[in-house]
């Protein structure tokens, strides 16, 4: 079975582009809620699982130790847009470990929000700080600390914050991840490539704390409040993810990985979505993403508008003329959503 044509593009009322996507909607019990594609393919999730990699900064006691506000426990699980506060943050963060910006082993890239990038070209350049990844690296080194270990090597998979991370994701997801499973990430970490399913249901246990020892349910759960609460410090302006918790509120957690992968907990649900485009579009896996919690979610007027706008986003030329729109495939046997 191959991937369904999910989303596609229209132009002048032709079909342009079609993308190729899967998706797993599972509960905590690892039951299917709604499969399309091959969800028992192994995917590397990338960024969107930085909410789960930042369950050991609150179980070791590193976020208590350390006094983070929910903003920065946000940016320990984001993939920001460099922009000043996020960059603000992020120091802070290292600060209150005893750490600066030399102790990231992330590297450099220049900001992700254009406007930030802009700016900073005028005055300077960019340093680690301003990594989409800081704050999750952030977040590492201040376990270390806490843990009372050498940060040297965080990154490695052999080291002790990133066994944490690795067994934490091994407890969530409900199966194994031997060292063939692992790669490295743009930032450098390891990235674990795991079933479409399983990580459905690693981010349906995260959300609801179903099937989770008492301490992980708990550390979950401060970190779903923090990252619903302060959603601009997971990405930044304009961004999807912001945009949509800004809209749902603790609804749900949304969060983006590379390369087409999104993912979603729906805490009052009980559910998890795992989404991966074949094509790695993330403009498929947005507009994947809100037929989903279009289908799922209650929602009033408001919501199911705004959702609606991100289902079927408008296209427009240079001119501002529309020109097309991306829409769930008719072909895919996936319901148009209800807008």
């Amino acid at each position: 079975m191959s991937d369904p044509v999910l989303v596609e593009v229209v132009r002048g009322g032709l079909g342009e582009s079609r993308h190729r996507v899967a998706v797993a909607v599972v509960d905590a019990t690892g039951s299917n809620v709604f499969a399309a594609g091959e969800v028992a393919t192994p995917v590397f999730p990338r960024s969107a699982v930085k909410p789960l990699q930042a369950l050991p900064l609150v179980e070791s006691g590193a976020a208590d130790r350390f006094k983070l506000s929910d903003e920065e426990i946000a940016l320990c699980c984001a993939s920001h847009s460099g922009e000043p506060a996020h960059v603000r943050g992020v120091e802070r963060i290292l600060a209150k470990a005893g750490f600066d910006a030399s102790a990231l082993a992330c590297g450099t890239h220049w900001p992700a929000s254009q406007s930030a990038a802009m700016a900073l070209a005028r005055s300077g350049a960019p340093s680690a700080l301003h990594n989409n990844c800081s704050g999750k690296h952030a977040g590492f080194l201040c376990v270390a600390r806490a843990m009372a270990i050498d940060p040297i090597g965080y990154c490695r998979p052999d080291h002790p914050v990133q066994q944490r991370v690795h067994a934490v994701l091994e407890d969530l997801a409900e199966v194994a991840l031997p060292p063939e499973c692992c790669a490295v990430d743009g930032c450098s970490v390891p990235t674990w490539a795991l079933p479409l399913h399983n990580l459905a249901l690693a981010f349906a246990k995260f959300g609801s704390g179903r099937g989770l020892a008492p301490a992980r349910a708990a550390a979950a759960a401060r970190l779903l409040v923090a990252c619903v609460k302060e959603p601009w410090s997971m990405a930044g302006s304009g961004r999807f993810c912001t945009e949509i918790m800004q809209l749902l509120g603790a609804q749900a957690l949304v969060k983006t990985g590379a390369e087409g992968v999104m993912c979603a907990a729906l805490p009052a649900l009980g559910l998890g979505i795992a989404i991966k485009c074949d094509d790695g579009a993330g403009r498929a896996a947005e507009v994947a993403m809100a037929a989903m919690l279009l289908r799922f979610l209650t929602l009033d007027d408001r919501q199911r508008a705004a959702l609606g706008r991100f289902a079927g986003p408008k296209l427009h030329n240079w001119n501002g003329i529309e020109i097309g729109e991306l829409r769930i495939s008719g072909e895919s046997g996936v319901p148009q959503p209800a807008q």
